[in-house]
Parts: C-alpha cells; sequence; structure tokens
C-alpha cells in the first residue's frame, strides 16, 4: 500500500458516450489505508500507470479525511 491505497479489483467496462457510440472505461476498487473500500472509475485515456496513480491517491486521500470527521 504505497501511496495510501491498495488496488483490489480493475473491471473493464463499456458504457454509452454522450456523443453517441461507447467508450471504454476502467473500474477500479480500491481499499485506502483507512480501510475504506471505494470504486473509482478511469477513463480508456487515462488509463496509465502515470495518469492513474494521481486520481487514485487522490480519491484515497479524500476518503481518508472524510472518514475521519
Amino acid at each position: 500500500m504505497g501511496e495510501g491505497y491498495k488496488v483490489i479489483k480493475i473491471v473493464e467496462l463499456l458504457r454509452q458516450s454522450d456523443q453517441g457510440g461507447v467508450e471504454k472505461y476502467y473500474s477500479h476498487t480500491i481499499k485506502t489505508r483507512g480501510g475504506t473500500v471505494l470504486s473509482v472509475d478511469i477513463v480508456l485515456a487515462d488509463f496509465t500507470a502515470e495518469k492513474t496513480a494521481p486520481i487514485l491517491a487522490k480519491r484515497a486521500t479524500d476518503a481518508d479525511k472524510i472518514l475521519s470527521l
């Protein structure tokens, strides 16, 4: 759990896009350092280690801050 979260599962999904047609996205299930389990959707264009890591880290940090309220 290097960045405050651990990726539990990644699922590839399709949905209808606003412009018509379909778009691919990835639903990441993560567990935060505080124990919160949540899903974060990442679009295909952002599905790289460099782009996904900061998105997941921010969501994990935000969830743990809310948990501590």
